[in-house]
């Protein structure tokens, strides 16, 4: 094994899930009850997802950090034994009274789906067990939305204290979410990567006037001075930088079977390439290329693709 660098290059604040999916022909509407034959338990939560990608883009050894909370139970334990088994450092992730998070995914036959998230432990986490010595100018940090608020922004502030940078991916949108938050996030924020609603959603409470998804990040990127990356699905994604022309990056043509955990691959992805000094228009492109690869199996860590998978389908 390479030596291991001091401090990890992606460290990943989030939350850690146990999914249990099936597949039906169609998602079940308010006070439906569908049939599915059977189902899948796999492992997730937005923020497992995405050091997950990342660890893969990486090639893991020590290369990712994972801060989460499980509960002390067997699904906890399997959580953690998952991630070290894909390289990730997972020395800050605590233990908490409530049980390990759950989320209830439907795929229809389409390939799109639907989830219920059970928060459990997420919720215990808090931005203490962050830390700084995981963190340094080199060092990428990724925060997404299904952990306490207030501790993002505590995760947030205590990496550009160290001089890191921020990713957010904005999802989902918390409800609690108002104007003056979201002003006190994006300053502390790199890069934003949001999909469509999310991207609305962001510009609503920012008060910005209403337009298509173009306008709307191009509006948010020089109000803020950030990067913001809107993920289109099948569409790809938009780039908006406040010192560069808006880019759109074409999703690569693949087979969808489940689009579950795709945005998470991107998310992944994108700071993996940050962190190894990929310009962004250049992490951006590979991580939708990455995303896409994603859709072609069923679940979310269970469909990542692996960095030499991504450089096959970039042509290296």
């Amino acid at each position: 094994m390479s030596e291991q660098p001091d401090t990890p290059l992606v460290v990943v604040f989030g939350s850690l899930n146990v999914d249990l999916v099936c597949r039906v022909e169609t998602i079940p509407r308010p006070g439906e009850t569908v049939l599915a034959p059977g189902y899948d338990q796999l492992f997730g939560g937005k923020g497992a997802n995405q050091a997950v990608a990342a660890a893969r883009a990486l090639g893991g050894e020590g290369r990712v950090a994972m801060v989460g909370a499980v509960g002390e139970d067997a699904l906890g334990g399997a959580v953690i034994d998952n991630l070290a088994g894909e390289g990730i450092d997972t020395a800050a992730i605590q233990k908490a009274a409530d049980r390990t998070g759950c989320a209830f995914i439907s795929i229809d036959a389409a390939g799109e789906n639907a989830i219920t998230v059970a928060s459990g432990a997420n919720g215990r986490l808090t931005a203490e067990a962050l830390g700084d010595e995981r963190l340094d100018a080199r060092s990428v940090l990724v925060l997404q939305m299904e952990t306490p608020l207030t501790e993002n922004l505590s995760a947030a502030a205590t990496a550009r204290a160290c001089g890191a940078r921020v990713v957010v991916n904005l999802a989902p949108v918390p409800r609690q979410l108002d104007a003056a938050t979201l002003e006190q996030l994006l300053a502390l924020t790199d890069c934003l990567v949001v999909n469509e609603t999310e991207l609305a959603a962001a510009a609503e409470l920012a008060g910005l006037p209403a337009g298509g998804a173009d306008e709307q990040a191009g509006a948010l990127a020089g109000r803020h001075g950030i990067v913001v990356i809107a993920t289109l699905g099948a569409e790809g994604a938009i780039l908006a930088d406040p010192v560069a022309p808006l880019d759109r990056i074409a999703a690569h043509k693949v087979t969808v079977v489940d689009t579950t955990g795709a945005g998470d691959t991107f998310v992944g992805v994108l700071a993996a390439g940050l962190a190894t000094g990929l310009a962004v228009p250049d992490a951006a492109r590979r991580a939708v290329i990455a995303g896409s690869l994603a859709c072609r199996r069923v679940g979310a860590q269970s469909a990542m693709p692996t960095g030499a998978e991504i450089d096959a389908a970039q042509g290296r």
